[in-house]
């Protein structure tokens, strides 16, 4: 491993655009690169495109760190490392979601990890949207937006040692399959919906809730659920035209 002063001294010159420098540099760095990677195992990502994801953030980190900085490389590295990562995997989603949601469910994550810290355990939903001044629903539905689609190939559970795939579980009855996909376009309708219209069309439709049953749920009079539910109601069928 190369010496903080070494660093600083190659750092320049692959700023001016010596790729030997810079090779120095991230050849002598790949071992902050994995153990940055290693946060981020069993999320349902190969640890190679990880590891490729935190090579750029330490390319990106090369590039932009400031000599005037009175902090070591690595210690500035590590962050953008991070958020190289987590920016890939916010993005990668195969499911679109608008880049507020997906803003707000970082929010969300960062939350959990400060609150983690400071309690010494997983925060509820609750907590956290107390911490973030937001209705434990919004913070539901941010969360819920992101994840990510589950494969139909995907083993469900083992039964008597043979392995079941979801697309097993999936009930099929003749006759049925264009309300089944018509239920699978709603699906992916609601899901471009905004958080706080996502919720009240949830709980109005899927739990029958009325609109002051939902205004006591969410923090709102009766009047701003109304607004809201037209306003969704208005999208989802805009939204059913275009698809």
């Amino acid at each position: 491993m190369l010496g903080n002063d070494e660093i600083k001294t190659l750092i320049p010159k692959a700023q001016a655009g010596d790729q030997t420098a810079k090779e120095t540099i991230l050849e002598n760095n790949l071992n902050l690169v994995r153990s940055v990677v290693y946060r981020f195992t069993n999320r349902g990502y190969e640890w190679d495109d990880l590891f490729q994801i935190g090579c750029i953030g330490l390319i990106k980190a090369i590039e932009r760190f400031d000599m005037t900085f009175e902090v070591q490389f690595s210690t500035y590295a590590v962050p953008m490392i991070i958020g190289e990562i987590r920016r890939f995997m916010r993005d990668d989603n195969p499911v679109k979601v608008s880049r507020p949601v997906k803003e707000l469910a970082y929010r969300v994550h960062r939350t959990q990890e400060k609150l983690q810290g400071l309690l010494g355990r997983e925060p509820t939903i609750t907590e956290v949207a107390a911490d973030l001044v937001l209705a434990p629903q919004e913070v539901v539905a941010a969360l819920e937006a992101i994840r990510s689609p589950s494969s139909l190939y995907a083993n469900t559970f083992h039964n008597d040692g043979d392995s079941v795939l979801l697309l097993d579980q999936i009930k099929y009855c003749d006759g049925q399959d264009s309300a089944y996909f018509e239920k699978l376009a709603l699906k992916e309708v609601l899901s471009r919906l905004p958080a706080k219209e996502h919720t009240v069309i949830h709980l109005r439709f899927f739990e029958d809730k009325t609109q002051a049953e939902i205004g006591i749920i969410i923090g709102l009079s009766q009047v701003q659920v109304s607004r809201i539910e037209k306003h969704a109601l208005k999208l989802i069928r805009e939204f059913m035209q275009t698809s």
